[in-house]
């Protein structure tokens, strides 16, 4: 197998692809991280304080956080790449496995975000859509403004990243899904939309009550979980393949109340866009001629820096820059300018002949780039331009090309010069080198499948299967290496049993609870937590829906558990409505639902309807509460 891995490698190292796609991903992943972070500062009393507010643990906690939002966006934004991703995996690591998040707050995906981002360290974040190629520009401002050769990177830069974190995960949740019925009827996608607690907000039963669509998709995802690693890289196949993955991750985003696991999806497939598709797109969106032409003083290290800054940012290719020294005397547009003056300021000449200078180029290079003109009109408004002229008119006066040195140049720092670790790998163009690439990620590949294969076979056969591996010494010993090396693959690569939304999560799921409390006048109102209908409420989705609907109300309810999770809702939104908790009575309210295994016309609506009972009640009484509950919960 290694050396079938090997020869597959050595084929494709050489060749080349667009680089956008890893840029798109990079951003993509980071911005799903940011938001999830931007989520636990709102809700970090209820996951991170043994009692919401009233007991706070880690109160530098929330800096923390905002430290890792800035990691998360110097990712998106591209900026010092190789130190944001490294930085924004440790945060994960971290976070993930040392604080309330890794078991009773699960997201549902941080796992696969582990594993994602560890990929991310070695690939080429740098190459498109990023602040560290404008950087490398700047240290030579005289190289030539124009926009170079579109970047290329390895095709293993978007096949190895989708076979580890997709290709696996697929396969193996496919494993897991053979052993629920539902699943099995075809039924995977229509269940978990039709309970309470999962669906989202959008009303999706003129869909849910279509059988056989139903069916269709549930069979889809089974087939194509189990062949995507077989096939997806078929260029015939690339397009289906990405085409029908998009749809269903879209699906989930749209249909669940889990749109973080869906939305950090969707980011892979911007590596799973077909290479073609991403040269034509980019070939439709540049402009067919420059709608814009720039004259600059290309002896000036000042002027150079701001070319390459603009036209970095010039995506469209909508602005032509050319040197005032060689091009001014040749546009009649031009004749009038004095050559000194000419020097002084940034002057522009439109399709039309129309000549703008100073801040009124600025503002005509913003609005010929298309995306930027919203700022461009901005900075043309009235009393803004003025300023703006002021501001401009300071630094162009003062600018001397003379006093314009190799001092004006942007240093290099050491960190600057560190390359990617995937420039590192990559390196070696000599057919020895290759072949020693080739047979080295073999070897990590191979090592990757063994761990990914003792998670499958551990979970999602010898579990299912219900096998004693405690029945001989042997296999004790076997069982026991394999638990240690899951721990490890579990931490810090993300591999993980995907075991989502099967007959043992849904099976005797016949009972939601919502809370509501009692005001000063008796009157009851509802937390805004779980609604009448039993749904719950943004922006109680994602970790908080699994807290809620996985840990605390499940087929089998263990008190302890629920006390506890009722004791932080309570405390949380009660002082977040601004309730006084000694003086509320928290009412326990229970509705009755159905989880079957067969499709049912209007399952949706049915289980939204529906009369609530009063079970239970909680009391504050100034950090300690009473919760009263039936004596045997499976009464409720």
């Amino acid at each position: 197998m290694r050396a079938f891995i090997s020869a597959k490698i050595h084929k494709l190292l050489p060749e080349t692809a667009p680089a956008t796609g890893v840029g798109l991903f990079r951003i993509l992943f980071g911005l799903v991280t940011l938001q999830e972070i931007l989520f636990l500062i709102y809700f970090n009393h209820l996951i991170f304080d043994p009692i919401p507010f009233l007991d706070v643990e880690f109160p530098m906690l929330v800096f923390f956080l905002w430290a890792w939002a800035l990691v998360a966006l110097a990712l998106a934004l591209g900026y010092r790449c190789q130190q944001a991703s490294i930085a924004n995996y440790l945060f994960w690591l971290v976070f993930v496995n040392f604080t309330p998040m890794q078991r009773d707050f699960d997201g549902g995906f941080d796992l696969f975000m582990i594993g994602a981002n560890f990929c991310l360290i070695f690939m080429p974040m740098d190459k498109a859509l990023a602040l560290d190629g404008l950087r490398k520009k700047l240290q030579t401002p005289f190289v030539h403004y124009s926009h170079h050769a579109e970047p290329k990177v390895s095709p293993l830069a978007y096949y190895l990243p989708v076979i580890i974190c997709l290709g696996f995960l697929y396969f193996d949740s496919a494993i897991h899904k053979m052993f629920a019925q539902h699943w099995r009827n075809g039924l995977g996608a229509w269940l978990p939309s039709s309970m309470p607690y999962y669906m989202s907000a959008l009303d999706l039963s003129w869909l849910l009550n279509q059988e056989l669509l139903q069916k269709l998709i549930g069979y889809t995802i089974i087939i194509f979980q189990f062949s995507f690693l077989l096939l997806f890289h078929r260029r015939q196949l690339r397009p289906l393949y990405f085409l029908v993955g998009i749809s269903l991750h879209l699906g989930i985003t749209l249909s669940f109340n889990i749109y973080p696991f869906g939305m950090g999806m969707l980011s892979f497939y911007a590596l799973m866009m077909p290479f073609a598709w991403y040269r034509a797109i980019g070939n439709a969106l540049k402009a067919r001629q420059p709608r814009l032409q720039v004259y600059y003083d290309q002896q000036c290290p000042l002027c150079c820096r701001t070319v390459l800054i603009i036209n970095h940012f010039d995506i469209f290719s909508c602005i032509d820059f050319r040197p005032a020294q060689t091009e001014a005397c040749n546009q009649v547009a031009l004749q009038q300018i004095d050559q000194q003056q000419l020097l002084t300021d940034l002057y522009a000449v439109d399709q039309q002949g129309q000549v703008y200078a100073g801040v009124a180029t600025y503002a005509q290079i913003l609005i010929g780039m298309r995306y930027s003109a919203p700022l461009g009109w901005l900075l043309k408004a009235p009393g803004l331009y003025q300023i703006a002229c002021h501001y401009y008119r300071r630094i162009a006066d003062n600018r001397l090309r003379e006093s314009c040195d190799v001092h004006c140049l942007v240093q290099t720092s050491p960190i600057e010069g560190v390359a990617l670790l995937y420039d590192r790998i990559f390196a070696g163009k000599e057919p020895r080198a290759v072949k020693r690439t080739a047979v080295k990620l073999s070897k990590v590949i191979v090592f990757l499948i063994i761990l990914q294969l003792n998670s499958s076979l551990h979970y999602g056969l010898l579990y299912r299967l219900h096998v004693d591996t405690r029945s001989s010494p042997v296999t004790a010993v076997m069982a026991d290496m394999s638990n240690a090396i899951l721990l490890l693959s579990n931490s810090f690569l993300g591999i993980t049993p995907h075991a989502l939304y099967l007959h043992d999560h849904f099976e005797g799921y016949d009972r939601i609870l919502a809370l509501t409390y009692l005001d000063q006048q008796g009157q009851e109102h509802w937390l805004p937590f779980v609604n009448q209908q039993g749904r719950l409420l943004a922006p109680n989705w994602g970790r908080v829906h699994s807290m809620w609907a996985n840990i605390a109300v499940t087929p089998n309810i263990d008190e302890f558990r629920l006390k506890k999770f009722i004791m932080k809702v309570t405390a949380f939104w009660g002082i977040k409505q601004g309730i006084a908790l000694d003086d509320t009575v928290f009412l326990i309210k229970m509705k009755a639902i159905r989880s079957p295994s067969f499709w049912e016309k209007d399952l949706r609506i049915s289980n939204l309807s529906g009369d609530w009972v009063t079970v239970g009640e909680a009391r504050w009484h100034g950090k300690q509460i009473s919760i009263q509950l039936p004596d045997d919960l499976d009464t409720l």
